[in-house]
């Protein structure tokens, strides 16, 4: 699918993969709405890109009143859109699931699942409307590998998962295609931006962290190709092999990466 000329939304533009993937659109010729909740981060954003074809719009996306008002907004702005990016996404605290707050989860859950549906029952309409389009939600390694220490923001990705694979399976022989991200290690401020502490050696890795740029460009690129899974990093396909093959060694191996966290 070319990415020219072709009208994309995007959540989560705020900040990391979210704004890369929208700046890196207008690069190949795309008009973006750039969607975040963070308004001050979108309006900076707004400045340094400094581009007709970009829109933002500060809204929630755990709003589902919002959220289905926002195709209109769109067609107001640029006629059309022809693809929806799935971006948005918060993680839980570094802690189990006996010590996670009941609010914490839903928001977990909110923000990550339910704002996803949202935006795709939304604007799924509008993109069966079009000649071709393309639907992509970001979930993540630990939607398909168990960890530790973020077992309900696993489920909520899980869920995305799940959910973008059954649409694929709806959507086969129309002019949606359909992709679900994986992204690995990956360095941004999700950790702040979702108001959880980092403990103090999360950042150490077996695997080397990719840019939000790097990220990006790999959405971007299986996006074109209309690739059905997007895996950014080594880490998350090498572990995806390792879990389909060996389960219970992939998640004793996980464990132990992450029983420092949790200590």
């Amino acid at each position: 699918m070319s990415l020219e000329n072709k009208v994309f939304v995007v959540t989560g533009a705020g900040g990391g993969i979210g704004s890369e993937l929208a700046y890196g659109l207008l690069q190949r010729g795309a008009k973006v709405v750039a969607v975040d909740l963070n308004e001050e981060n979108l309006k900076l954003f707004e400045t340094q890109v400094n581009s007709p074809n970009l829109k933002i719009v500060a809204l929630d996306i755990t709003d589902e009143e919002a959220v289905h008002k926002l195709p209109d907004i769109v067609k107001e702005t640029f006629d059309t859109v022809e693809g929806l990016i799935n971006c948005a996404g918060i993680i839980q605290p570094f802690v189990k699931v006996k010590d996670l707050e009941t609010k914490t989860i839903k928001k977990v859950m909110d923000v990550n699942f339910y704002g996803t549906l949202y935006m795709t029952q939304a604007f799924l309409p509008k993109l069966l409307e079009r000649p071709e389009a393309h639907l992509v939600n970001v979930s993540s390694m630990g939607g398909f590998l168990p960890v530790p220490g973020q077992s309900v923001y696993g489920a909520s990705k899980a869920a995305v998962k799940l959910l973008t694979e059954a649409l694929y399976a709806e959507l086969k022989g129309t002019n949606v295609h359909v992709s679900v991200v994986f992204p690995g290690a990956t360095k941004t401020d999700i950790t702040n931006n979702s108001g959880v502490d980092t403990p103090g050696d999360a950042s150490n890795s077996d695997y080397p962290m990719l840019s939000a740029e790097e990220v990006a460009t790999k959405i971007l690129n299986g996006i074109e190709k209309k690739k059905y899974q997007i895996f950014t990093g080594n880490d998350s396909r090498f572990m995806n092999i390792l879990y389909r093959i060996y389960p219970k060694f992939a998640t004793n191996f996980i464990a132990s990466k992450m029983q420092s966290l949790l200590s």
